[in-house]
């Protein structure tokens, strides 16, 4: 829907919307916000609320760091789970400079030059996520455990999931913030969710994932559970992922079909996987950016860790699923939710165009389960891995030009400096597992 300022205004003003949440997201994918009252509501309109930027992680130095709020009008919506007296309603922001120019540090302002770039070529980039979560029972006190009383598994339903009464308030309120919920259902773990909503136009839907992982986790928080998108909270069980699925729509027609083309996909659909293959190392740092994100890319939990791509085996890090037509798709199953979605949008399209604009062509469909392959059919079959850990995938993404290039100096270099401190954080401490295994025997 497409609002005018005099639009909201009028629709404040009709449904009592006393507060404003003017809401923006940090390089690391977490999402901020600035609160206003209706008071302000005309400043907020006019781009005039100012954040200081040095006080957020990888956003401006010191010495630049007044920025200003520039609201996008369409996303204005009124959060229905808050008080339907005096509601709350808010903005999803774009970050500029005092100069009005966009701040490069924005990751929002990242997918939207990617999306001029594929604009530029006739193209329009529709997506459509698969997020997945965990819910946990709190302590007394509230903390978050890896407790749950939950008994189901996958598409099991109540009484044993003990999740179905949540997940049902989050998508009834999720439809009143105008998603189309496609499917809910129990995951194969305990504890274990997932909703998917329709695709739609990139930008949009990096901003729905965003509500959307708010919602999940004050309304899991309502219910006295505690949501996380932590992709591999628990040992031996699945983690959770957020497969990514990609269309290219042209002067409205999907380009990925081809009623006449192997599979019934186009050229353009071939050099958008090759493409995707090709920087696929170079991007997992975006989309799975946590020491824990590769705890869950290993063998024998369904997440693919291995390049390769097919029209059906679900082994592959790329799938096409079958439906043909306007819903062809590629499917990128190794992003996890908690990736910052607009800076994965933003390499994902740079991979697949630069697919297309070279021509590319992707290696042969691998059929097997690849999983069950030794190590050396995979060699023979020219089967590569993804990153085992957060810095070689560090290391992969600084090696690749072209994904360096979408993100920006700024983006880049904030983006190296904070996650190589995680990284090493990480494999200075000492384990719970290390005491177990060393403390006697060593």
């Amino acid at each position: 829907m497409s609002y005018t300022k005099d639009d909201i205004i009028r629709i404040a003003d009709e449904n009592d919307v006393e507060f404003i949440r003017m809401q923006f997201t940090d390089i690391f994918g977490q999402l901020k916000n600035v609160a206003i009252t209706r008071s302000q509501l005309n400043k907020a309109l006019n781009n005039e609320i100012m954040i200081d930027g040095s006080s957020i992680e990888g956003f401006a130095r010191i010495n630049e760091s007044d920025q200003y709020l520039y609201p996008d009008l369409d996303s204005f919506a009124i959060l229905p789970w808050r008080p339907q007296h005096s509601k709350v309603a808010r903005f999803l922001c774009d970050v500029h400079n005092p100069d009005g120019t966009p701040y490069v540090g924005d990751p929002r302002n990242v997918l939207k030059r990617e999306l001029e770039k594929a604009k530029a070529m006739g193209y329009e980039f529709d997506v459509g996520p698969e997020c997945e979560f965990f819910l946990f029972e709190t302590d007394e006190v509230g903390r978050p455990t890896t407790n749950t009383q939950d008994e189901a598994g996958y598409f099991d339903l109540a009484p044993i999931d003990h999740g179905s009464d949540t997940r049902r308030e989050i998508c009834l309120n999720l439809e009143k913030l105008g998603y189309e919920i496609e499917a809910s259902h129990h995951e194969v773990a305990k504890g274990q969710h997932e909703i998917d909503f329709k695709y739609g136009e990139a930008l949009a839907t990096a901003d729905k994932i965003m509500t959307f992982k708010l919602a999940v986790k004050v309304l899991a928080a309502r219910n006295g559970l505690h949501a996380t998108f932590m992709p591999k909270p628990l040992y031996g069980v699945n983690g959770s992922g957020m497969h990514i699925n990609m269309s290219l729509f042209k002067d409205g027609k999907n380009i990925f079909f081809d009623e006449n083309g192997d599979r019934k996909l186009s050229k353009e659909a071939y050099s958008f996987i090759a493409g995707i293959l090709a920087h696929i190392k170079g991007i997992t740092a975006i989309t799975n950016p946590l020491v824990n994100s590769y705890k869950r890319l290993v063998p024998g939990y369904e997440a693919p860790c291995y390049l390769a791509w097919s029209a059906s085996n679900r082994s592959a890090l790329i799938r096409i699923p079958a439906s043909r037509g306007a819903a062809t798709r590629v499917e990128l199953r190794c992003p996890d939710p908690s990736c910052n979605p607009y800076l994965a949008l933003a390499v994902c399209l740079a991979a697949g165009l630069d697919g297309i604009e070279k021509g590319m062509t992707p290696p042969d469909e691998i059929t097997e389960n690849i999983f069950e392959m030794s190590a050396e059919t995979r060699r023979m079959a020219g089967i590569e891995s993804l990153p085992g850990t957060l810095k070689e995938a560090l290391d992969a993404m600084s090696a690749d030009e072209l994904i360096t290039s979408v993100l920006g100096d700024h983006v880049f270099e904030q983006y190296i400096a904070g996650k190589t401190a995680e990284w090493d954080e990480y494999r200075t401490q000492v384990s719970e597992w290390e005491l177990k295994k060393y403390m006697v025997t060593i």
